[in-house]
């Protein structure tokens, strides 16, 4: 009992600072948002250079990337070749084994920088970031070597073979083409990358300690050895021989089961979470002073703390944050019908992501519990409606509810603040939290805010 109360708090201070956290990227996110604007405006005053969109090329652009993941991967098999073997149709033979890379990183949303020889590289992370790209990546490695030994005949005639070699850290990105884009990439990243993979023997898959700890989750890897860097020490390499058995179908290693599934969406869903954010910071209407960015943060914690109390898996974890993200996110379409709003962006934003229309039904599901007055029907919707009203056995519930009065006032849908503490006392003596987590934690303070609220109310 008292290493899961002790488990219980440590996942408490955890949810609290990631709150901390987001709050402050949304700052920041809003400090950007403003720099954009001002830069577009002066480019939109900017004089047009010279030749600029005469060419049909676009200007060189330089971006910096905090987090790419590079693969190098060298294919070997021309030192085997006699002069018995058909090279015309070996040459045939390796376009294909490159054009199914092509289709595996197309899968991940891994980039191919450029082939050059036998040497084939490709990066994770850009140009659109994501915090998943090192298990991307090595999960396109891993599917790499599997279709490469596909392609080749038995053992003893086998010509091709693969060494990889995968390092994730930040990058610069020289971008040029106006048609068709291409990305060249820049520092020590790129460079240590190659470097691991000229290590490696043929047929083993190496990476850095770097992508070690950001993938050790998901595979099995072993100490490989070191690696000297200039300047920087001895790198330690390690190398993937595949999943873990509680992420494989059978056990075996190989293809990736529903629990690597949700384990991978939970870490994606910060991707999914930085995305939505922006958008609600973007696009609420100002009038929103309770239904804002920090709310529905506040309900993505909550949601996560109460499932957690309550027992339940990471399937379900995953459903209610996505909920929770979602719940409120309709309100830059319209105020009374919000939730339904709610709804359509989830299952427009969903697909993209990966989840199925099962999951996706149900996180639409439990965003409509939340519509007024709650009616949950599951546990899943108990607690999204207990998240969305915690702050009713808060001690700063008082404040946070007058910020929902401000918001209803400047729409016109209140009238004087003293009406407003009436409805409260009503709607607080006649709500009840759904969930044993919540009364034991809320219940309490909630019935000290109906004394508090009646000490405000003006007779008339």
């Amino acid at each position: 009992m008292t290493q899961k109360r002790d488990e219980l708090i440590r996942r408490i201070q955890k949810l609290v600072k990631q709150n901390q956290e987001l709050i402050d990227q949304n700052e920041k996110l809003h400090k950007a948002i403003d720099e954009l604007t001002a830069q577009n405006e002066l480019l939109k005053r900017r004089p047009a250079a010279v030749g600029e969109g005469g060419s049909g090329e676009a200007d060189q652009q330089v971006r910096k990337f905090k987090m790419a993941t590079v693969l190098f991967a060298n294919i070997e098999g021309f030192y085997k070749l006699t002069g018995e073997m058909d090279s015309q149709s070996l040459m045939d033979q390796l376009d294909a084994v490159l054009i199914g890379f092509n289709q595996i990183l197309k899968k991940y949303k891994i980039h191919k920088i450029k082939t050059i020889g036998d040497t084939y590289m490709a990066a994770g992370g850009i140009p659109e970031k994501n915090i998943t790209n090192p298990i991307q990546v090595v999960m396109a490695a891993l599917e790499m070597q599997a279709y490469l030994s596909d392609q080749s005949p038995g053992d003893d005639k086998k010509i091709w073979n693969m060494s990889l070699g995968i390092h994730t850290g930040p990058v610069t990105a020289n971008i040029s083409g106006k048609k068709k884009i291409s990305y060249d990439l820049k520092g020590d990243t790129v460079n240590i990358a190659h470097r691991v993979q000229g290590v490696g023997e043929s047929g083993k898959i190496l990476i850095s300690v770097m992508t070690y700890e950001l993938i050790k989750e998901f595979f099995v890897c072993e100490y490989y050895g070191k690696l000297p860097v200039k300047y920087k020490g001895d790198l330690e390499i390690f190398e993937v021989t595949g999943l873990r058995p509680e992420f494989s179908i059978n056990g075996e290693g190989k293809v990736p089961n529903e629990n690597f599934d949700i384990k991978f969406k939970l870490i994606q869903f910060t991707d999914l979470q930085e995305i939505v954010l922006d958008k609600l910071e973007r696009e609420l209407p100002s009038y929103l002073y309770y239904h804002n960015v920090k709310h529905t943060v506040d309900v993505v914690t909550e949601v996560e703390l109460i499932g957690w109390a309550e027992g339940l898996e990471d399937e379900d974890i995953l459903i209610l944050k996505t909920a929770g993200l979602f719940h409120d996110a309709g309100h830059t379409v319209s105020y009374d019908d919000h939730e339904y709003q709610g709804t359509l962006m989830a299952r427009a934003y969903l697909p993209e992501y990966g989840y199925t229309e099962e999951e996706i039904e149900r996180v639409c599901d439990v965003i409509m519990a939340t519509k007024m007055p709650p009616k949950p029907k599951n546990l899943l919707q108990r607690i999204i409606c207990d998240a969305d009203l915690d702050y009713l056995g808060r001690s700063d519930m008082i404040p946070v509810s007058n910020t929902l009065y401000k918001e209803l006032k400047e729409q016109e849908k209140i009238g004087t603040l003293n009406d407003w503490n009436k409805l409260q006392v009503k709607f607080i003596s006649g709500h009840q939290y759904f969930t044993k987590t919540a009364q034991s934690l809320r219940e309490v303070n909630k019935q000290k805010q109906i004394e508090r609220i009646r000490e405000l109310i003006e007779d008339e």
